[in-house]
Order: structure tokens, then C-alpha cells, then sequence
């Protein structure tokens, strides 16, 4: 069996017939922060379409529980390490002692290590996160790497595919994570972003691992306030390169320096930017039996063509379609083919009518609104600035 299909913690969905139940249909979308062990304010992050709460001690895992979050637990028994010189003695009898204290709540989804890490700590990383999987198989060692505008320094490899590379080699995950903020002041979008994506789908095909891209939600140092078209447009981008799951930063605002706009401001209060999550995270949960049965094939691009992008080939669905779009192309684990098409405008609305390469008998949008497949006539082929429509294929 498939790396990607071993752990039911790590993606927690049931197939039946071909087909995902709904309520098997658990999408990861976590909040990365660490939330009041507060039952109110884990209940608001439920009703959010949040689904993992990070990072969250071990006393505050019955209360998300209750909430119906999935929790990373943060303990300086898996991340009070120097990670250059790690004793695995001392490591071992720290995370048993953990596990031991979690293993069997309900609501554990992994064990926070590091977030940032050189390479230089992947020996380190790679010695907690074995215990880890040794003492609570199933559950994620979780560790989440640089982005591609890391210079080598930090990164401790001369280029980030060797990063990427060094970090399976070692660490052998269960998951990629990366975080990448790309929404700059004056409406710019930091040029590697989609080579960020290029990447880590790389990599992830290549060692069969899923993948998870940490996103923008509060504006701080040069970065802008995020709106709701520049969440729908990081959260459709990260899916149409096969993203099986989303990290937010932040949730809660920091009161420290020019933070600003995040879902929760700095005195607790929700903000506009909050509405504007839920709306995504709810049209995710809607997509999400769907999207979880899916392979990625191939991601190409319509339009100007982003730095390390990639263009469509003779083997892509879509052979044409107008304006600036994002194609990802994938089969489900019942044989149909799907596209999701996002629109990369985050300013404008467009219609979205793909030319196929073969013809298509039917052509299907699978609704963000209640998850059925609807006829993509009329007015659904419209997309709103940022938007990805997950369309469905029939010959």
C-alpha cells in the first residue's frame, strides 16, 4: 500500500464503493498558532472550518476534542531539543514519557518538532520523529520547512530541491509541510511562489508523500492585509497542485509590531478576515470527499507564465482556455478525470470555458456550496477573482 494511504490519522478518510463518505471526508485545516485552552474559542475555530488546532498542550486535547478539532501536540518533551546534538537516550525516555501521557486520546494528530529547521538539524529531527513513530504510529513527527526564498545559509543546502531532498532523506515523513507568504503591500505576489508549489509536488510525487502548504491570514512586515480573494486564491492554488492540507498564519493577530487583520485581532475580537476563512474552509469541507480521492497528474498554466511554472503540454486536458488561469489535472481513485481551474486575477471575475483536448460528453462542477456535482452551464462558469472550480469529466 501507498505511503500516502498508511496512516488514517495523518489523512482520515474511509473509501467505500469507489466513493468518500462525507462524514469520513476530514480535510486538514489548521489553524498554526497555539489556541487558549478556552472551550468557547476552540468552538469558534470549529465553527471556522478549522479542523486541526496547532499547537496545543497536552492538558488542552479533551477540549478539542470536544470542539471536534484534531490537535498537534506541543511538548518540550518532542521540541526542547538543541537539535544539532541530540542524545537519543534522553530522547527516547522524553517522547516515551509523552506518548505515553497522549496516546490514547482520540484527538492527537501529530507532535510539534520544529518549524524552520536547517538541514543541519534534520540528524536531530530524524531521532525524535523515529520515537515518535516507534511509540504512536500513525501520528505525525510534525515539522515544517523553510520556503524557496530562504537563502542557502539557512537553508544549509546549496539549493531548496536539495533541501527538500536531504529533509525526506533523513527524516523519512509522513508529510511535507512548507510555509510560503506571498502577498506583498501594493498588490504584488512574490515571484516563487508557484515554484514553491512546483517543488514540493515534486517531491512529494517522487517519495509518494502528501503535501501541505502554510498560507497567509495576517498581515505583518511587508506583507498585506489578505483578502477574501487572496485567500480563496492561496487555498485553490495550493489544491490544484495537490495540496491535502492548509496551515494558516495567523489565526490569532500578535500584538507585536505591524501584525494586523488576522481572523482573531489583538483583542479577541473576530474580524472580517474571519467571515472570509470560514467562507473558504466551509467550500473545502464541501470539496473535500472529492479531493481526497484525487492523484495528482499534472498542474500547468494559462497566461503569462509564473517564474519556475510550467506550461501546458500535449498531455494536459485543457489545450485552451481564456485568461490568466491555474489547471490541475487528476484522476480519481474511481478512473474519472477531473480538472480544478483556478482563476489567478485576484482583482477580477472571469468566465471560465476550457477547450478539452479530447471531447468531453459531459462536463460536471462539483459545488463548493453542497459537494454534488452540478451542470457547469450558464452562470456556474463563472469564477469569482481567485476561485478554483473542481470540474469532473465524462467522455
Amino acid at each position: 500500500m501507498p505511503r500516502r494511504f498508511v496512516s488514517a490519522v495523518v489523512t482520515l478518510f474511509v473509501l467505500v464503493g469507489g466513493s468518500l463518505r462525507a462524514e469520513d471526508a476530514f480535510f486538514p485545516l489548521m489553524a498554526w498558532d497555539g489556541p487558549p485552552n478556552d472551550p468557547a474559542v476552540l468552538q469558534r475555530m470549529r465553527e471556522c472550518g478549522l479542523t486541526v488546532a496547532g499547537f496545543v498542550a497536552p492538558a488542552g486535547l479533551d477540549n478539542c476534542q470536544a470542539a471536534g478539532l484534531k490537535a498537534i501536540v506541543s511538548d518540550a518533551r518532542v521540541s526542547g531539543y538543541d537539535w544539532t546534538k541530540v542524545d537519543a537516550e534522553t530522547a527516547r525516555k522524553q517522547v516515551t514519557e509523552l506518548v505515553s501521557e497522549v496516546r490514547d486520546h482520540p484527538a492527537v494528530f501529530g507532535y510539534n518538532l520544529r518549524d524552520e529547521p536547517t538541514a543541519g538539524f534534520f540528524p536531530g529531527l530524524a531521532t525524535v520523529a523515529k520515537v515518535v513513530k516507534e511509540q504512536h504510529p500513525g501520528t505525525w513527527p510534525y515539522i515544517n520547512l523553510f520556503p524557496n526564498y530562504a537563502v542557502p545559509g539557512q537553508l544549509g543546502t546549496p539549493d531548496y530541491d536539495s533541501y527538500l531532498e536531504r529533509f525526506v532523506e533523513t527524516c523519512a515523513p509522513p508529510i511535507l509541510c512548507y510555509d510560503h507568504y506571498a502577498l506583498l503591500e501594493g498588490g504584488g505576489l512574490r515571484g516563487g511562489y508557484f515554484a514553491n508549489l512546483e517543488a514540493v509536488r515534486r517531491a512529494g510525487l517522487k517519495h509518494d508523500l502528501p503535501f501541505w502548504n502554510i498560507v497567509l491570514t495576517a498581515a505583518h512586515f511587508n506583507y498585506r492585509e489578505p483578502t477574501a480573494a487572496d485567500l480563496r486564491f492561496q487555498v485553490y492554488t495550493s489544491l490544484a497542485y495537490g495540496g491535502k492540507g492548509i496551515g494558516y498564519f495567523k489565526y490569532f493577530t500578535p500584538a507585536i509590531g505591524n501584525f494586523r487583520h488576522g481572523p482573531i485581532d489583538q483583542f479577541g475580537h473576530e474580524t472580517a478576515s474571519w467571515t472570509d476563512l470560514r467562507a473558504v474552509n466551509l467550500q473545502v469541507a464541501k470539496l473535500a470527499p472529492t479531493l481526497l480521492a484525487l492523484k495528482s497528474d499534472a498542474v500547468y498554466h494559462f497566461g503569462d507564465l509564473p517564474e519556475g511554472a510550467t506550461a501546458a503540454t500535449g498531455d494536459a486536458l485543457v489545450k485552451a482556455i481564456g485568461g490568466p488561469m491555474l489547471v490541475g489535472d487528476f484522476t480519481h481513485s474511481d478512473g474519472t478525470r477531473y480538472v480544478l481551474i483556478v482563476n489567478k486575477d485576484v482583482t477580477k471575475s472571469a468566465p471560465c470555458q476550457p477547450a478539452f483536448r479530447t471531447p468531453v460528453s459531459k462536463l460536471d462542477l462539483v459545488s463548493p456550496y453542497s459537494g454534488q456535482a452540478v451542470p457547469f452551464t450558464g452562470e456556474q462558469i463563472w469564477l469569482a477573482p481567485g476561485q478554483g472550480h473542481l470540474l469532473k469529466l465524462s467522455k
